[in-house]
């Protein structure tokens, strides 16, 4: 998209924002790197609906304010990030079972009673670039303990992988993680330094990064790879490597996969497919196509 294009789009948003214009918003902290309102907006564009996305920051101490009060305003929806994906439980009159299972919510909208019902699009975001591969009965491996991991190992379990195996520098975390799923698969769980793991690195069909190392912010330098250059010493170049990191694109894991040979998946489309599953749980099933989001987020990431 050319700068008089990017003018044009930006005045078309405006156009559509009148006094009757309902928002939906982004609630976390930060939210000022984030991608979801370029997205958002496009898509809301594209179906014609007065409604507009803003992100609105918010400390941990103001969420239950902060909440209470957009149930009372033209608010039709919320996406939830962190550090509020477990605390917005107790906010919530209604709770979907995937939310329940992944102990996160990612995605708000108030009921018929004006209270706040909660769901999580993490799973079926994650799974949507995996979908067209054949990956039942593979091998997988999951790097890192957090909330990411969650949803990543949910959604494997759907897809019916044989085996899955969680690698992470942090045994309480894992130990947890584990005991999360014991009803569903049974996981393996090492630590990074376990001499298991070359062994498991040279046999996956799939690697999955949910770790932050990688991605471009202050606090982290992009150029490392999770774990260390050592860690990925015998991977193969018939893995699937795909890292939930989405800027930067791609990320030097990725760079360093794609020179093994590796097929390479970055977290650009889970962000879209997870973000289209909110706006149909909005806006009661409404379809948006998934490239209508996905080229507004290519064309702004490409213009910065």
């Amino acid at each position: 998209m050319v700068p008089e294009q990017i003018v044009i789009f930006k005045k078309k948003v405006l156009n559509m924002i009148s006094s009757k214009t309902s928002f939906i918003a982004l609630i976390g902290n930060p939210v000022s790197h984030s991608l979801s309102p370029i997205m958002q907006n496009a898509a809301l564009q594209y179906l014609g609906l007065d409604l507009i996305y803003i992100a609105i920051p918010c400390k941990n101490e103001d969420l239950e304010l902060v909440l209470n009060s957009l149930k009372k305003i033209n608010c039709k929806g919320l996406n939830i990030t962190i550090p509020h994906k477990e605390k917005v439980f107790n906010l919530c009159s209604e709770i979907s079972p995937i939310a329940r299972k992944l102990k996160a919510i990612n995605t708000l909208k108030l009921n018929s009673e004006k209270e706040w019902s909660g769901t999580n699009t993490d799973v079926e975001g994650f799974i949507y670039p995996l979908k067209t591969l054949n990956l039942t009965k593979k091998q997988s491996i999951v790097l890192g303990s957090g909330g990411a991991a969650r949803s990543v190992i949910q959604g494997l379990i759907n897809l019916n992988l044989s085996s899955i195996s969680v690698v992470s520098r942090n045994k309480s975390s894992l130990d947890e993680l584990i005991k999360n799923f014991e009803n569903q698969i049974e996981l393996q769980g090492l630590l990074n330094n376990d001499n298991q793991v070359q062994n498991l690195i040279e046999e996956a069909d799939l690697i999955v990064n949910t770790t932050p190392v990688g991605m471009k912010t202050a606090k982290h330098e992009m150029n490392e790879l999770p774990y260390g250059e050592t860690f990925w010493r015998s991977l193969s170049s018939k893995t699937i490597v795909y890292d939930l990191i989405y800027n930067p694109a791609p990320t030097h894991l990725l760079k360093f996969s794609g020179n093994k040979g590796c097929m390479t998946i970055d977290g650009l489309q889970m962000l879209v497919a997870q973000g289209l599953k909110s706006l149909s749980f909005w806006t009661n099933g409404l379809e948006v196509p998934f490239h209508i989001m996905n080229n507004a987020l290519k064309n702004y990431l490409s213009n910065k």
